[in-house]
């Protein structure tokens, strides 16, 4: 660059700094499953998420187990993050039985099962909960298959009524017998 060049408005320099990104449902997913394959190796002692990643492949229950945790907790802070509304969110054990075993289809992905507490219902919240999972799904079926997953979340929105009357799903919050999982909370 010249001494007495003075540098004007137009020539900015385009590569200096990535664009500002407000975070939506696709950005917060974003890696997910891979960051969630990093906490599967960890936990389980492996030494690459690659192998994590392949026993999750072989239906390693163990691996499937810690990858879908560290998945919800980042749904979670998603949801925390994105809609004000949201209390807490937790996780809840669902066992399939064996007539839904017997008579699927193909074979399906495990859910992860999700109690989120809202101060309301509202559809600005169930649209949220159907971004992130539409692309956790996404992701997650391109690494871990089956290929054609729509849907990987089963996402239930509970409100202070519901725990109050220990309503349907919100009575798991305090249940002895079959507690939800706090995983994330205000």
């Amino acid at each position: 660059m010249n001494k007495n060049h003075v540098r004007t408005v137009t020539e900015v320099d385009v590569d200096v700094a990535p664009a500002f990104r407000l975070p939506d449902a696709s950005s917060s997913m974003e890696g997910a499953v891979t960051r969630a394959l990093d906490f599967c190796a960890k936990k389980m002692g492996l030494p690459t998420a690659e192998i994590a990643l392949e026993r999750m492949r072989q239906g390693d229950t163990a691996a499937r187990e810690y990858c879908h945790y560290s998945l919800a907790g980042q749904v979670a802070e998603a949801l925390g993050a994105l809609d004000e509304n949201v209390k807490s969110v937790s996780m809840y054990g669902y066992d399939a039985t064996q007539e839904d075993l017997t008579f699927a289809e193909e074979p399906q992905a495990p859910m992860i099962h999700l109690i989120v507490w809202a101060t309301r219902r509202t559809g600005a919240l169930h649209s949220l909960i159907s971004a992130l999972d539409s692309a956790l799904a996404q992701e997650y079926a391109s690494l871990v298959g089956p290929r054609r997953m729509a849907h990987l979340l089963d996402t239930q929105v509970i409100t202070d009524d519901d725990v109050e009357r220990r309503i349907g799903i919100a009575a798991l919050l305090s249940s002895i017998y079959n507690p939800a999982l706090p995983i994330w909370e205000r």
